[in-house]
């Protein structure tokens, strides 16, 4: 049984035969194609005076909290634990309000993470208390038993070097994060004061830093890292009053 002859493709549809044919033609045509699209994409931003929507309450981290977060990163926290929650309802649900580009507009690099081997932490300021986030930190186990994550006592007697801390500030305004040269002189000071709840700096503290916690987070007297770390994880997910909060719908 002789089989029907098909009858070749004709017209504008039979030019990509062209391309077919020319590996190197092919590759060109891609590259013209994906640049392109990469310029629809990317010249609009340069006439954006602002990426980023402004929102009340955010602001750059404390010298503790700073000093917390880079122990933070020191020790791979990372890994493990994201830090942008997506905006689906099983992640708001779980975990809170979506994350905003704002909250991390003072993040040099962000922590939005790519695995979740234990919860997301964009809103785990106020979660849990002091001593809990001790606890676990120290034995993860005696808290969550099911928990994987090692434990970090040693933090406990590593006491934060209050110059480093200070030079880390000004390492950040260099990056654009706006400190003023009033807080880069007193971010020595305000390392230690922020973990002394009898401080003297209390007031001044809380007109650079609105919103900060000031007290002995681990229970021990000097500033340890742990005091840092916790002070970190306790603010996170706390600068912006999301019961008040409308997203700008003009962007």
């Amino acid at each position: 049984m002789s089989e029907t002859p098909t009858t070749p493709t004709k017209g504008f549809l039979a030019k990509h035969a062209i391309l077919e044919r020319s590996p190197t033609l092919l590759l060109v045509s891609s590259l013209v194609v994906v640049a392109i699209g990469g310029l629809v994409e990317i010249v609009p931003l340069f006439y954006l005076e602002n990426t980023i929507e402004k929102v009340e309450g955010v602001r750059p981290y404390s010298p503790l909290e700073l000093a917390g977060r880079d122990v933070y990163i020191r020790e791979g926290c990372y890994l493990c634990h994201s830090q942008m929650i997506r905006p689906m309802r099983d992640e708001v649900e779980r975990y809170g309000h979506y994350s905003l580009a704002a909250e991390s507009m003072y993040d040099h690099p962000f922590q939005w993470g790519s695995k979740r081997t234990g919860p997301d932490l964009a809103r785990v300021g106020g979660k849990y208390s002091d001593a809990w986030h001790l606890d676990h930190l120290i034995a993860p186990r005696s808290v969550v038993p099911e928990s994987i994550m090692p434990g970090y006592a040693y933090l406990l007697d590593t006491y934060v070097n209050a110059d480093y801390t200070a030079d880390l500030v000004r390492t950040h305004r260099i990056v654009g994060v706006p400190y003023t040269e009033g807080m880069i002189a007193v971010a020595a000071t305000d390392v230690l004061a922020q973990a002394d709840p009898e401080t003297d700096a209390y007031d001044d503290l809380l007109a650079r830093y609105p919103g900060a916690q000031i007290r002995n987070f681990d229970g021990r007297p000097g500033v340890s890292e742990m005091d840092a770390l916790i002070a970190y994880l306790q603010m996170l997910g706390t600068t912006v009053d999301f019961s008040t909060f409308t997203p700008d719908a003009s962007r």
